[in-house]
């Protein structure tokens, strides 16, 4: 917020000092007012590195985060053979196996059936004769009682669709000289069952409707073993693992899935942590030393370095007990390094005992993780925190400066106002003074005579 400088505009000869005077008078008042705007620029360019830090080590959180769930899963790796027919992920903890899957002879498919006779109008013929229909879903009913005024394909639409009762129902014109309007009923879930629309409540005989999509399970084989369901994303038949059918198999078509420890996905979760590290260990080394930045000396930085020792000085038990014998190195400057010749150099069991390094999501890197999201939370964590204060601070500084802004504005209307009068008053005497200079004149022009030039 600065402060309006006000042009004096006076008509005496020293106009142009009352100007310097009033300039010199509110700068001088301008100090403090300068002084608290330093100090909230300060402040946010504080928060804005604070914020770039945060960045930092919350993506490095996330590269740790990571490695611990490679251990509890194994850096698993899963991969469909053929994912026009069949596709796969994690959703859990999962082993190492191999599956084959034939005969997908049914995709899951939702229940949707017709109005088997058409209807003349869809707001005024009846759609049954005693104003009562039952819908049948599967297992469960449903009764709609129609009135004179809704007893045609928009009111049963209608009921139907306020009914909650799993079904989508819509009105079909076919643009038919008679008979043109159909209602359509449609399951909300994939999966075989039972959709019905009878005029007579528990009389199958009575059904409206057409029977020839009652909807469809996913068939298939899973190493020779039968397999149905009523939804084609399926996530109860191999344990960690979520199976997506597409589409049916021809005969004798087979489709793999495997699951097995991948150094390859393992190797590049290590990558993706060095990088991490070494932007975190850059972003504070910035703050540190001859050249430290805006946050020298900041606490934070402390609780940041400490985080990442633990990181480089992390170590187990079994035969790779240590980040050095994974491939990952730190020279002289701290700089972290991954060697993965080394890394893809270790034997099956070393690389099992790898795993067992990274931990768990809850011990190991997991832990470590958990100490860097304390750090980087967006919410909870201590730079959040300080964020936080910062803007109380700012806001501090705000009404101060506003404060300081308005004394210095008074104060310089009225130093304005005051120098005005002071001009008027030395133009007045000015004035006087030439006049009585004339007179002088005059009489000495009278007593005396004219000078001589």
């Amino acid at each position: 917020m600065g402060i309006t400088p006000l042009k004096f505009t006076g008509i005496s000869s020293f106009s142009e000092d009352f100007q310097t005077i009033l300039s010199r008078a509110v700068s001088i008042a301008s100090l403090p007012l300068q002084q608290l705007q330093n100090n909230q620029t300060d402040l946010l360019a504080r928060k804005q590195v604070l914020s770039a830090l945060r960045g930092s080590v919350a993506d490095l959180a996330l590269t740790v985060e990571a490695l611990g769930e490679a251990g509890s899963n194994r850096s698993l790796s899963v991969i469909s053979s053929n994912t026009n027919r069949v596709t796969v992920s994690r959703n859990g903890s999962a082993t190492s196996g191999v599956y084959h899957i034939t005969n997908i002879t049914s995709v899951a498919a939702a229940a949707s059936e017709n109005l088997a006779a058409g209807l003349d109008t869809q707001d005024t013929t009846a759609v049954d004769a005693d104003d009562s229909v039952e819908l049948v879903l599967g297992t469960a009913a449903h009764t709609f009682s129609l009135t004179s005024e809704t007893n045609n394909l928009v009111g049963l639409r209608d009921a139907i669709n306020n009914a909650n009762a799993g079904v989508t129902a819509t009105i079909i014109n076919s643009g038919a000289q008679t008979g043109a309007y159909y209602l359509s009923l449609t399951a909300a879930q994939p999966g075989e069952t039972t959709l019905e629309l009878r005029s007579e409540a528990g009389n199958a005989a009575t059904n409206l409707l057409t029977s020839s999509n009652q909807g469809a399970n996913a068939e298939f084989e899973l190493n020779g073993i039968d397999i149905s369901r009523s939804d084609n994303t399926i996530s109860d038949v191999i344990d960690g693992l979520t199976l997506t059918i597409l589409n049916e198999t021809e005969s004798g078509e087979e489709v793999t899935i495997t699951a097995n420890s991948s150094r390859g996905s393992l190797a590049s979760l290590l990558n993706n942590f060095v990088a991490a590290y070494n932007a975190t260990s850059s972003a504070v080394n910035a703050h540190i030393g001859e050249d430290a930045g805006i946050l020298s000396g900041d606490p934070i930085l402390r609780q940041i370095q400490g985080a990442l020792r633990s990181l480089a000085g992390y170590s187990g038990s079994g035969e790779v007990a240590s980040l050095t014998a994974l491939g990952i190195e730190l020279d002289k400057t701290g700089t972290m390094s991954f060697q993965s010749a080394k890394f893809y150099s270790l034997s099956t069991s070393q690389f099992e005992s790898a795993l067992d390094l990274m931990g768990t999501v809850q011990t190991g890197f997991g832990l470590l993780a958990r100490r860097l999201d304390e750090i980087s939370n967006p919410i909870t964590g201590l730079i959040k925190k300080q964020q936080d204060s910062i803007d109380v601070a700012d806001n501090r500084l705000d009404d101060q400066i506003a404060s300081v802004s308005e004394r210095i504005t008074v104060m310089q209307s009225s130093l304005a106002l005051k120098l005005q009068q002071a001009d008027v008053l030395i133009s007045q005497f000015t004035a006087q003074q030439t006049q009585l200079e004339a007179i002088v004149k005059s009489l000495n022009t009278l007593t005396f005579g004219k000078e001589k030039s």
